[in-house]
């Protein structure tokens, strides 16, 4: 652990030094409106959302508490949210703030997207000069250039920025990742949430009293009182030891032990909001602030449909997704709803749904007739129902009808 605090002075002091030198990159957001609400994005004009994150490193905690007060460690790549903060500040305040899973980012169908992107450097690997970027996975980009594939598309080296423009045509669960060295940068923990609420939320289509749809259905069978993303992730954690000590990475070898929803292990993903900042194993702070942000508890009252945006950007395996205990409905699938050519409807009862990385399922729980209690979100792979060693944990977590 001394040697890792060493590196945190060693990385900030380059960072530091080359900043005294002249340099071509710099961190610029591009926004067509001048005012912005740092928390939502949105500007002046209502159908234009301005987004700006970091990408660079940090730490998470895992959610195995038998072994270390904290849990255990993990170094990652990731993104955090710095919307309307000065540009002139980014760089100090991104710096060792990745978040794992990434922000949440939510947009109405028509508003044009704004997300600027600045490379905060990897403080704790000064000798990588990885740039980033952010692949909107299955969006319908008209332009290559936004689309994050560095083959084709422009990436922010370290220092720089680069803003995305997406006009947000269709409404679904979609999520985003980097795309720059996919497989090393997703495992790291560079991705998160990102969903296109419909045009038709604010009618009352079907008779929905909560004015809430998945999708444009046109009879209200998506209608749904509450949401919550769940994103199925998991790291190798000899990968992420191995990367902090600057050691060869193994590939192929890449065996995931901690599953997790959100960035989080079960018991950790029933605690409401953030969790503690992280610590090392030695139980002493590391990193900036909360890393962990996006809560995976769900709640519910009597009677309400919830509605599940579940995807998954797993690098090693696919995963079942189990519901038991409240009829459930996959109304959508990777950005899609389910309807046929002639507009027949597709949705299905199921009690649980099949994943690999890179896709979507919109699923709706109806809590009608459920008694109130504790029900579980789970995976059905007993592998993915623990934190590494310890068993009881990993990719579940609870939903909550409380009357």
């Amino acid at each position: 652990m001394k040697r890792r605090r060493w590196q945190i002075f060693l990385g900030a002091a380059l960072i530091l030094l080359c900043g005294a030198w002249p340099a071509v990159a710099a961190v610029r957001v591009q926004c067509p409106a001048t005012i912005i609400d740092n928390v939502t994005g949105q500007t002046t004009d209502p159908n234009v959302v301005c987004k700006h994150l970091i990408a660079g490193d940090g730490f998470v905690n895992m959610a195995d508490k038998t072994l270390l007060p904290g849990g255990r460690s993990q170094y990652i790549f990731g993104f955090a949210d710095v919307t309307g903060q000065p540009e002139d500040q980014v760089m100090t305040i991104g710096m060792l703030g990745a978040g794992f899973s990434g922000p949440t980012i939510t947009v109405k169908q028509g508003q044009d997207l704004y997300l600027t992107l600045t490379n905060v450097g990897m403080i704790l690997r000064p000798d990588l000069f990885d740039p980033h970027s952010v692949h909107y996975h299955g969006f319908p980009n008209a332009a290559p250039i936004f689309d994050g594939v560095p083959d084709a598309s422009v990436v922010a080296i370290p220092g720089a920025s680069f803003t995305y423009y997406y006009k947000n045509v269709d409404a679904g669960t979609y999520l985003y990742h980097c795309h720059v060295e996919a497989t090393e940068h997703m495992q790291m923990g560079m991705l998160g949430n990102l969903y296109v609420t419909p045009l038709q939320d604010g009618t009352t289509v079907g008779g929905c009293a909560s004015q809430k749809y998945a999708y444009n259905d046109g009879d209200g069978s998506t209608c749904y009182d509450v949401d919550y993303p769940l994103q199925v992730v998991a790291f190798d954690s000899l990968f992420h030891e191995l990367h902090i000590g600057v050691q060869p990475l193994p590939f192929a070898a890449m065996d995931d032990n901690y599953p997790m929803f959100n960035g989080r292990g079960y018991p950790d993903t029933t605690i409401a909001g953030s969790l503690p900042p992280p610590v090392d194993n030695d139980n002493v702070a590391i990193g900036v602030g909360p890393s962990q942000n996006v809560s995976s508890l769900i709640t519910a009252t009597p009677g309400q449909k919830i509605l599940l945006r579940i995807s998954s950007l797993s690098t090693t395996s696919f995963h079942t997704i189990e519901v038991l205990g409240i009829p459930m409905t996959v109304v959508g699938k990777d950005a899609k709803l389910l309807r046929g050519p002639t507009g027949i409807n597709l949705a299905y009862q199921a009690n649980s749904v099949n994943l690999g990385g890179g896709q979507s399922a919109d699923v709706l729980l109806d809590t009608q007739g459920v008694a109130p209690g504790t029900y579980f979100v789970y995976a059905r792979e007993l592998n993915h129902l623990n934190n590494w060693k310890e068993r009881f944990g990993g990719m579940m977590t609870e939903i909550r009808i409380a009357p």
